[in-house]
């Protein structure tokens, strides 16, 4: 059986030691923003125009990997990381998504106002401290989400002082 496979990019965005993190409603949890990639688009292009969509800020994309410092073929960052997730949609049915985990950064400083998005501080990723949504119950956000934005915050500091 040949399983349906969905290509998406997912975005950690980093801002003095915290990551950003919504509320997905469809989920029932924190995540950072992200989505799939559409016709046409590369994954950087991708999370750029996802988190905007979902939360408003503006970013670019933190380069981890090697630079091929060339002119052609272009070269697109390589993400931190790819993983294959089980997505259960009830509209789409059982597939999986090949996802793309990307560091982001800032374009402009951030903003506040959305009640769906949480600057979530390492400290609290290192304890998956509970995040409230209003006067809710408050949910931790996932294992792995936790895990890769410390690494996320880690990367980024550590760029900032060599």
């Amino acid at each position: 059986m040949n399983l349906e496979r969905h290509f998406t990019a997912t975005g950690f965005v980093v801002d003095d030691k915290s990551i950003l993190l919504h509320w997905h409603k469809k989920l029932s949890m924190w995540l950072p923003p992200g989505g799939h990639i559409e016709p046409g688009e590369d994954p950087e292009q991708a999370i750029i125009r996802e988190v905007q969509e979902e939360t408003g800020l503006s970013v670019k994309v933190f380069d981890i990997g090697p630079q091929l410092k060339q002119n052609y073929p272009v070269q697109v960052p390589p993400p931190l990381t790819i993983l294959i997730e089980d997505i259960d949609d009830p509209v789409s049915g059982f597939h999986k998504h090949i996802d793309m985990i990307y560091v982001c950064t800032l374009v402009k400083p951030k903003a506040e106002g959305l009640s769906s998005v949480r600057w979530v501080s390492r400290d609290d990723l290192v304890h998956q401290t509970p995040i409230y949504l209003q006067n809710d119950i408050g949910i931790a956000p996932p294992e792995d989400v936790c895990k890769l934005g410390v690494l996320a915050i880690d990367l980024v500091g550590k760029n900032k002082n060599n």
